[in-house]
């Protein structure tokens, strides 16, 4: 399992690196395909105070990369959406592929 992790305007924290990693892991061991994700955390200045708190998070599998980002109150409530978000993706292409076969 190959994560790299990217901060921009955000202190590097490894507690966020092990919520990720645990949550990644469990992608990684249903979908045998991923090579790499990549990780990356930012703040943005919002209106709202549930927002602002953003994780993008890019797997890097056969074929086109899949993408999934989120904007919340804190990181750990994006992460967990983006990894719903990518998860959900990993299934419909792998849903695709099988039919295809």
């Amino acid at each position: 399992m190959n994560i790299n992790y990217e901060y921009d305007d955000v202190k590097a924290s490894e507690r966020l690196e092990i919520f990720t990693g645990k949550k990644l892991s469990k992608l990684f061991d249903k979908f045998d395909n991923i090579i790499r994700a990549d990780v990356f955390f930012k703040i943005e200045n919002t209106s709202k105070p549930d927002t602002g708190m953003i994780c993008n998070i890019r797997l890097s599998i056969p074929g086109p990369q899949l993408f999934a980002e989120s904007s919340n109150g804190s990181f750990e409530a994006s992460i967990v959406k983006s990894v719903d978000e990518l998860e959900r993706k990993l299934r419909k292409r792998k849903d695709k592929l099988s039919r295809i076969k």
